[in-house]
């Protein structure tokens, strides 16, 4: 694994023989408080795959699959702007968090980026690409004004 340069632990990338590069970011909940990782939430984003792993004598672990994420928010307010925070809300499909909230993290705009393209990625792989309909309506009814 090497770090990227400027980002402190959070972003790692990997290199597997014959299938190009892997990258995953790993980052804790963060405090407001000059920004410090003194909680015991941490968040790992791979390719595939969302994690967040919560609790400290207690850890729960709630995982969402890529292809579940259809959209993906970024803020960040002036507290976390000061410290270099923000939070990423992705909503998913996932029945357990349709909104998984990553908050407080350090890089939130380069994770925000990672996962809206990972997950179209991740969607076009497994063909589950949603169309939206935009209320286009019947056909027959353009029809019918003709006659």
């Amino acid at each position: 694994m090497e770090k990227i340069r400027g980002c402190q632990k959070t972003v790692f990338r990997r290199r597997r023989k014959g299938k190009g590069r892997k990258m995953e970011f790993v980052e804790r909940k963060r405090w407001m408080f000059f920004g410090l990782p003194f909680t015991f939430t941490k968040y790992t984003v791979k390719e595939d795959m969302i994690t967040v792993s919560e609790g400290f004598l207690k850890t729960v672990e709630n995982d969402c699959y890529m292809y579940k994420v259809q959209d993906v928010t970024h803020s960040a307010s002036l507290g976390e702007k000061m410290f270099g925070l923000g939070t990423v809300i992705c909503y998913t499909g996932d029945t357990t968090h349709p909104q998984l909230i990553l908050q407080h993290i350090k890089n939130s705009r380069q994770v925000k980026d990672f996962i809206l393209k990972e997950s179209e990625e991740a969607r076009l792989r497994r063909r589950t690409v949603n169309m939206l309909d935009i209320g286009s309506g019947d056909v027959d009814d353009m029809d019918q004004g003709e006659d």
